[in-house]
């Protein structure tokens, strides 16, 4: 993707008219979003006396305002100037009430909280609601007052703001004894009311368009739906928003937490307008659910020419190496990010999860320290040091941390899930459930809170739940083995062999697709280095499934093929003995350094080959076969893994060769 110079006039005009007016709304997260990318757009080199500087066509030109195109909304919109600027100097000091009263006063917001019955309702449910015609719960409420849609859009999200600012001070202490989540913002439902009657005065003959509407009251309006989780409803009048103004990132945002599968992305995108920001939107939500092909790596490749050095875009290429797995990259993406902007706190927390897979303590450490000299008290500061502490086995002083986040922010989602981590190593189960549920209260997708509810009842030893958890994380993550191979292990501790060997073998199907050399950090804190073979570990577990239900043929097979990953999947464990590695690192190494003491493209010896090669062993003992038993067992003896018992078996071969008649081997161990 490539824009030429007139293209490129248009896009930083289009910038900068949405930083102008989502602050005059102060939407002030869109507002830096957008003045982020106008930003990284690469100047056009210009001379002193080019003409191009006094051409206001070119997208320079700055004004105060922006333009309304409207005539009636500009007529209002200068009558109403004074007020707007006291409404929005009362908003910057979060004093939101008083912002609020400027446009609507308590008087008149009493009468909309107070609506005449009316049959037209649009039911409250779980998402489960069907939206195709722009239905309102239409209210026989008084004329609202004549306003612009700017200074209403402001009042109104005032008092949004308002409900949601007393809706956290009335909510107990993080994780206390009273706080149970279940906190309502009590303004969402005035708020509603006035903006269906503002939509039922507007509606057009044939009931589908809001005539005269900027696109701006249907995205609060979409907001106000998702908190009384009317998801589908308010899915539909997001859409709307964006189709008027696209430039709204804080639309899309809402978008994308409604969207929970991949399969509802797909289905929305052609209900969507087609232009640059729905390029970014599709990105944004395919990271959101965990995708990583290479046509989305492509795609982000064609914006970074556009926008060389957004943050934005440079954090989505890191997080696109982080759910491939290649931790490695996604730590390089995050450390050049930090380089060109020291200050931006934003999605830090995600480094500092990547630093503590990779069990990085120094940098961790730096980064911290930067958090905390930025600013100590923002949420993403907050996970970063509890993250440290952590790595440092200070659990009691991370979960203090994590909590802290959660004061500031109580949808942060990294701290609900990783104060769950915590709480499981400082077996409180009870607090780890919880904060787990809260997790996936913030947001179903984390599939990382799915699985630690897994874990924590497969600790309690409730099986069937912990099941039925593992079960909605490999839903939400197909390609990651280890959350399969966690379905399969609860499957056999619950006697389901059978399934329990479709799990493994699906485990296996998607830890080879990944590339070679990938790291893995998913499902939890402790992540493994993996490469595009199979995973002795997972083929013995699948062996040792075939060998309990009597399917021995399958057993010895998958067996030979957990040997054979010690040369990288090539050797045969009946033919020539593979080389031994002493020096190989134990199973589950976080060390990139490792590598080196393992087989080419192989895992070395391990526990789990070890195993494999003992049950081969006396497999062949028991069919008579002692010239592979013995090798086999010799083999053991310079692993070093179960060298007793291989010399015991090696004593046993000999004493049975001798009273059979047979030649003996010319050395042993």
């Amino acid at each position: 993707m490539s824009l030429n110079n007139k293209e490129k006039s248009q896009l930083r005009s289009a910038l900068q008219e949405a930083v102008i007016k989502c602050s005059e709304r102060c939407l002030y997260q869109s507002s830096k979003w957008a003045a982020e990318l106008l930003n990284a757009i690469p100047e056009p080199e210009t001379s002193p006396d080019d003409s191009q500087l006094s051409d206001v066509s070119n997208g320079y030109a700055s004004t105060a305002f922006a333009q309304n195109v409207d005539p009636e909304e500009a007529l209002l919109e200068a009558k109403e100037i004074n007020k707007y600027l006291l409404a929005k100097s009362l908003f910057d000091c979060r004093e939101y009430d008083r912002c609020a009263a400027v446009f609507l006063p308590d008087a008149t917001l009493a009468g909309m909280a107070t609506p005449k019955e009316s049959n037209n309702t649009t039911p409250k449910g779980k998402g489960k609601s069907k939206a195709t015609a722009p239905s309102t719960r239409t209210s026989n409420v008084d004329t609202l007052p004549r306003l612009s849609q700017k200074s209403l859009f402001l009042a109104l999200y005032a008092k949004f703001l308002s409900g949601e600012k007393r809706k956290d001070e009335d909510a107990e202490i993080v994780m206390g004894p009273q706080d149970i989540g279940t906190c309502n913002n009590k303004q969402l439902l005035t708020i509603s009311r006035i903006l269906e009657t503002w939509f039922e005065q507007r509606k057009s003959e044939d009931g589908e368009e809001i005539e005269g509407s900027q696109g701006w009251l249907e995205y609060l309006y979409g907001m106000v739906l998702a908190k009384e989780k009317n998801e589908e409803l308010a899915l539909y009048w997001l859409v709307r928003s964006v189709h008027l103004f696209p430039m709204n990132w804080g639309c899309w945002l809402e978008m994308t937490a409604l969207i929970s599968r991949v399969e509802d992305l797909n289905r929305i995108m052609p209900r969507l307008p087609q232009n640059i920001v729905s390029f970014m939107f599709h990105i944004h939500t395919s990271l959101e659910l965990y995708q990583h092909d290479p046509n989305l790596a492509n795609s982000l490749d064609q914006l970074l020419h556009i926008f060389p050095t957004s943050s934005f875009l440079l954090t989505c290429d890191a997080l696109l190496s982080y759910h491939a797995k290649d931790l490695v990259a996604a730590e390089q993406h995050f450390s050049n990010i930090l380089s060109l902007h020291p200050h931006r706190l934003d999605s830090l927390d995600h480094y500092s999860n990547i630093l503590y897979v990779m069990n990085s303590r120094p940098k961790l450490a730096f980064l911290a320290h930067l958090c905390s000299s930025v600013d100590k008290f923002r949420p993403e500061s907050c996970v970063v040091i509890g993250n440290y502490y952590s790595l440092l086995s200070l659990h009691e002083k991370a979960v203090q941390y994590f909590r802290r986040a959660l004061m500031l922010d109580r949808s942060c989602l990294s701290a609900w899930t990783l104060m769950g981590h915590e709480y499981v190593e400082l077996k409180n189960t009870h607090a780890a459930i919880e904060s787990y549920r809260r997790a996936v209260d913030v947001n179903r997708r984390d599939y990382r809170a799915w699985y630690g509810l897994g874990q924590t009842y497969e600790i309690l030893e409730m099986h069937a739940y912990a099941l039925w958890y593992y079960k909605k994380a490999a839903g939400l993550r197909p390609w990651d083995g280890k959350m399969w191979m966690a379905v399969g292990s609860c499957l056999q501790r619950m006697n389901r062999n059978q399934d329990g060997i479709k799990a493994l073998k699906r485990a296996l199907l998607a830890e080879s697709y990944y590339d070679t050399g990938s790291s893995s950090g998913s499902g939890g804190r402790a992540g493994s280095l993996r490469g595009a073979h199979m995973d002795p570990e997972i083929l013995l577990q699948i062996a040792n499934m075939y060998d309990s239900i009597g399917e021995e043929e399958d057993a010895k097979a998958y067996m030979e093929m957990c040997v054979a990953q010690e040369d990288g999947g090539v050797g045969d464990s009946q033919g020539e003995s593979v080389a031994v590695h002493n020096d190989s690192p134990g199973e589950g190494s976080d060390d990139d350094g490792d590598r080196a003491g393992r087989g080419e493209g192989g895992t070395g010896v391990t526990a789990a080959t070890s195993k494999a090669r003992m049950w081969l062993a006396r497999h062949a003992m028991r069919t008579e076969d002692y010239v592979t038993a013995n090798r086999l067992a010799n083999e053991l003896c310079q692993d070093g893994v179960e060298v007793e018992e291989a010399k015991a078996l090696i004593r046993e071969v000999r004493s049975r060769m001798e009273a059979n008649g047979m030649e003996l081997p010319s050395s042993s161990g």
